[in-house]
């Protein structure tokens, strides 16, 4: 049994104009692929996807934004609590606005979000995390990660923010971790 526990409720929640802000991630790895002579060819990118809890699908880890953390804490904690994982994030992908049928609740009425996302170098993953029990976890290539995800705004943070900074040769954007970054400044800028 994990010993992390999985913060819960809403009393630290982070709104903003009647939006409730997440933060999430991408996870991602490298995998060596093997040449008809059994050589190493060449590298191909693995996303880590979770499942949803409310239906089919799968998912990037995300979650509530709290007062008591940056939106980059927010976003290593929640791969850390659905995941099971540890790294270090890379970029900041941009903001998606979505609606959210089951989180509604007095400061979002209409249960709109807007989530920070983040691509995470995965460095380490956990044999035991908070919500194991509730979560699978699944490495994917970029284009089964495309067909399996839950929600369009997944997709789109998916295809426009990581595939777009692969494609730019995924250059880290990150500022070392002692400077503050808010990346709730502007909307799908990576700064």
């Amino acid at each position: 049994m994990s010993e992390l526990v999985a913060r819960t409720g809403r009393h630290q929640q982070r709104y903003d104009a009647g939006c409730r802000l997440i933060a999430g991630c991408i996870p991602y790895r490298f995998r060596c692929s093997e040449g008809s002579n059994g050589n190493k060819s060449e590298k191909i990118v693995e996303v880590l996807m979770i499942n949803s809890t409310s239906g089919p699908g799968l998912l990037f880890p995300k979650g509530g934004w709290e007062n008591d953390e940056t939106v980059e804490e927010a976003a290593a904690r929640e791969a850390l609590e659905e995941a099971g994982i540890r790294g270090e994030l890379m970029h900041f992908l941009g903001h998606y606005h979505f609606k959210s049928k089951t989180l509604q609740d007095e400061f979002s009425t209409e249960g709109r979000c807007r989530a920070a996302m983040f691509a995470l170098l995965v460095k380490e993953e956990l044999t035991s995390w908070p919500e194991q029990s509730r979560r699978v976890r699944t490495w994917v290539t970029i284009p089964e990660a495309v067909q399996c995800c839950r929600h369009s705004w997944i997709h789109e943070a998916l295809e426009n923010g990581f595939n777009k900074w692969c494609d730019d040769g995924m250059v880290r954007t990150m500022k070392a971790a002692n400077n503050q970054w808010d990346a709730c400044d502007g909307d799908n800028n990576t700064n």
